[in-house]
C-alpha cells in the first residue's frame, strides 16, 4: 500500500527523522492561514498517488500567504494521472546547498533488504545508477539483528561524506532503515535529503510503500494516520470496485477472496497461489487477453466469500466471461471454491457453463470439486494442463465469443 507524502512524513517524525515545518490544507483559505502561521517563503504539494507532480504543476511556491492561496485554489483544482488532489501539504521553503538521496528497499535476488545512498539527490535514483554509478552506494542488512549505526556510517562516508555531515547523514539513514524494518514497508525512500544553509538536514520528500499484508499487524499506526483498514491504496485512490473487494473479503476471517485491482478489460479473473497469480495475469496478458481485474484467492475461503468475489466480478460492466486459475493447492479446498464460483455466478444469474472460460485448480479435494464442474457443464482441468494453456483457452473463449 502506499502511502501520501504528508502520511509517511507523519511516519517518519515517529522515528525523529528531521522535516520542514508546515501541515496539511484542504482549502486555499486553510493554506492562507498555514502560511500565515509558517511566515516566509511557502512550498504547496498536491498530495495525490503518483509522481509526476512538479512537471504537472503541482508544486508551487509562494512568497506571501496571499499568494498561497492563489495558487494553492490552482492546484486543488489540477488532476494529476487522473488524480484529483486529497489535500495540499504547505511547508516552509528552505534554502538548500545540496542534496542527497537515502532509500530502503528489499532486494528479492539477496533476500535482504538494502540501503542505498547518494550525493546526487533530487534525481530518480534509476538514472543516477544508470548515468553516475560512482555516485550511488549500497549496503545489505539483516532483519534479525538490529539496524547497524556502523554499516550505515561505511556507506555514507564511501562516498566521501565526512565531519559533522556524516554523523547527522548516518543517523537519518539509519533512521529510515529502522522505520522500514519496524513497519514492514517494502520502500522507504528521501528524495531529495537538504542540506540547508545552516548545515542542518530536513527530509523535503519522501516516498514509502507498506506490505499489504502488514496492515493488520499496524492497525493502531494506520489508524492515527487517518488510512481506514478497508482503503486499499495503489499508485492511486481505490475505485469503488476496490472497495467492495475490500469488504468482499473482510466478510469473515476465512482465507482470503479480495486484494482486487481494476482493469479495462473484458475477462474477469478469480486467480490465487501467491506469485502464481501474478504469473497467471501475465500469462493472461502474453496471450493477448485483456484481464477486467486482478484479485487473490486461497488460504480456504468460505464458500460464500467466493461467491460474493465471483458476483463483484460479475457486476463490472464490460466482462464478457470469468476464468477461475491457481496453481497446485494444499490448503485451499477445489470443491469449496468450485461451489462458491458456481454459486457465484448462478445469483448473478448467468449459466456457469457458458459464463465460466475455464476453472484450473488442481489440489485437495479437487476429485469434489470436479464433480460440482461436471454437473454444470463447466469446463476444467488438472495439474496436467499448465498455467499457461489454461489462460490461453480462456483468452480464446473469451474473443470467440464477443
Amino acid at each position: 500500500m502506499r502511502f501520501y507524502e504528508f502520511e509517511a512524513k507523519k511516519l517518519l517524525a515517529r522515528h525523529r527523522v528531521p522535516l520542514p515545518g508546515g501541515g496539511t490544507a484542504e482549502t486555499p483559505a486553510d493554506t492562507r492561514r498555514l502560511a500565515q502561521e509558517l511566515g516566509g517563503p511557502v512550498v504547496l504539494k498536491s498530495q495525490v498517488l503518483t509522481g509526476g507532480r512538479m512537471k504537472a504543476g503541482g508544486v508551487r511556491f509562494a512568497d506571501s500567504p496571499r499568494e498561497a492561496e492563489r495558487e494553492a485554489a490552482a492546484i486543488l483544482a489540477l488532476e494529476i494521472g487522473g488524480q484529483m488532489p486529497r489535500c495540499l501539504l504547505v511547508e516552509s521553503k528552505a534554502a538548500v546547498r545540496r542534496e542527497y538521496y537515502a532509500g530502503v528497499t528489499y532486494d528479492a535476488l539477496a533476500k535482504l533488504p538494502v540501503i542505498i545512498f547518494s550525493d546526487m539527490g533530487g534525481i530518480d535514483i534509476e538514472e543516477v545508477a544508470r548515468e553516475h554509478p560512482e555516485h550511488v552506494a549500497k549496503v545489505h542488512f539483516s532483519t534479525l539483528l538490529p539496524v547497524s549505526d556502523y554499516k550505515a556510517k561505511e556507506l555514507v562516508r564511501s562516498l566521501g561524506v565526512g565531519g559533522g555531515e556524516l554523523t547527522a547523514l548516518t543517523t537519518i539513514v539509519t533512521r529510515l532503515a529502522r522505520a522500514f524494518v519496524e513497519y514492514d514497508l517494502t520502500l522507504a525512500e528521501i528524495n531529495p535529503l537538504g542540506q540547508l544553509e545552516d548545515g542542518s538536514f530536513v527530509a523535503l520528500d519522501c516516498h514509502i510503500d507498506m506490505e499489504d499484508e502488514a496492515r493488520e499487524r499496524h492497525a493502531a499506526v494506520l489508524e492515527k494516520l487517518g488510512i481506514s483498514k478497508d482503503e486499499p491504496r495503489q499508485a492511486r485512490p481505490p475505485t469503488d470496485f476496490e472497495l467492495r473487494g475490500a469488504q468482499v473479503d473482510a466478510v469473515d476471517h476465512r482465507g482470503v477472496a479480495g486484494r482486487v485491482v481494476e482493469f479495462d478489460g473484458d475477462l474477469g479473473l478469480v486467480i490465487g497461489a501467491g506469485g502464481g497469480s501474478l504469473t497467471i495475469f501475465d500469462a493472461i496478458r502474453k496471450h493477448g487477453g485483456r484481464p477486467a481485474n486482478y484479485c487473490e484467492i486461497g488460504g480456504n475461503p468460505s464458500v460464500r466469500k467466493a461467491a460474493e468475489l465471483t458476483k463483484l466480478i460479475l457486476s463490472k460492466p464490460g466482462v464478457d466471461k470469468i476464468a477461475v486459475l491457481m496453481n497446485v493447492v494444499s490448503n485451499t479446498r477445489v470443491d469449496i471454491v468450485a461451489r462458491g464460483v458456481v454459486k457465484g455466478v448462478v445469483e448473478s444469474g448467468f449459466d456457469p457453463a457458458e459464463k465460466i472460460a475455464i476453472f484450473r485448480i488442481p489440489g485437495a479435494w479437487e476429485e469434489e470439486g470436479f464433480k460440482i464442474l461436471r454437473k454444470y457443464g463447466v469446463e476444467y482441468c488438472d495439474r496436467g494442463v499448465s498455467m499457461s494453456e489454461a489462460a490461453r483457452r480462456a483468452v480464446e473463449k473469451t474473443k470467440a465469443s464477443v
